[in-house]
């Protein structure tokens, strides 16, 4: 609890350094956009209005209300909207991020599903990307609309993460197709290192929910090792069934349900269960379940 406080603290005031320093380049450049004070024009001779005025005026093509800050002067520089681009996206995966990985009670058997707080974060990307595509253009809204129904959540993909990057490739090519060649190199990059981060220490976070049983001639001595060797790996393990043995030369049995991280091994678990009580485990099987865990796990 006390590590999410501090992760929820570093995001916040990540989150507004970059707010300030946006806010502090945006002024600077349209303080310095605007210039020196243009002299009077000439007033003219047939209206008696200044000249300037009888001008008709030019609505400026690039005004896109979705895009207020990057497209609506044409003088901005190029490293400027490069910022506003990557403050965007770098927005949408603070807030689905903070969405994401909420802070909640701890319920060990039924951990949150990594894989489906990594999609939530790079939907919101895809999203924040294909607005700034799309604007205020119609025809793209519905041709994007079109692409991205191509791509649905039912493939059979084991990963959710890998259909949300397929989303991102799509943009990719959104992106270069209508000239906007920046967002796309920006979308890149971006999106390489968030999967980098994302996945960083995946084998670690993500689980298999086991079912652990393991035949025993003496179940008490058995069930202390195994607590043991559960708290040394930190795994979180739930008792299903003990059978104690009838008498001195039968055997028992033990059930323990427990979330068993990609990191560690079946084969690597059952040679440290083996090595602890020699004496008294007579065999171990593994099963993996899928139970009401797998909402999320």
């Amino acid at each position: 609890m006390r590590n999410l406080r501090i992760t929820l603290i570093v995001i916040i005031s990540a989150a507004t350094l970059i707010a300030a320093g946006y806010a502090v380049i945006y002024l600077a450049s349209h303080s310095t956009l605007a210039g020196p004070t243009k002299p009077t024009a000439p007033v003219s001779t047939e209206t008696g209005q200044p000249a300037s005025e009888n001008r008709p005026t030019v609505q400026n093509p690039t005004d896109n209300p979705f895009l207020s800050g990057i497209e609506t002067n044409r003088i901005e520089s190029t490293a400027l909207k490069s910022f506003e681009i990557v403050v965007r996206l770098f927005l949408a995966v603070l807030l689905s991020g903070i969405l994401a990985f909420r802070p909640r009670k701890n319920v060990p058997l039924f951990g949150r599903n990594l894989y489906v707080a990594q999609t939530q974060i790079l939907l919101a990307v895809v999203a924040a990307a294909l607005m700034l595509i799309v604007g205020d253009n119609t025809a793209r809204a519905f041709a994007i609309f079109a692409a991205v129904s191509l791509v649905r959540f039912r493939t059979n993909i084991r990963d959710p993460k890998e259909i949300t990057v397929l989303l991102i490739s799509l943009a990719l090519g959104l992106a270069t197709g209508v000239g906007r060649w920046e967002l796309g190199a920006i979308l890149c990059v971006f999106a390489l290192v968030l999967l980098w981060v994302l996945e960083f220490n995946e084998p670690e976070k993500v689980f298999r929910s086991m079912e652990l049983t393991i035949k025993t001639r003496n179940t008490e001595t058995t069930q202390d090792r195994l607590r043991k060797i559960f708290g040394r790996f930190k795994l979180a393990s739930e008792i299903r069934q003990i059978d104690p043995p009838e008498d001195e030369n039968s055997i028992g049995c033990i059930v323990y349900y427990l979330n068993l991280p990609l990191s560690l091994s079946t084969d690597y678990l059952s040679d440290r269960i083996f090595d602890v009580d020699a004496d008294n485990v007579d065999g171990i099987e593994w099963e993996q379940k899928k139970g009401s865990s797998y909402v999320y796990q």
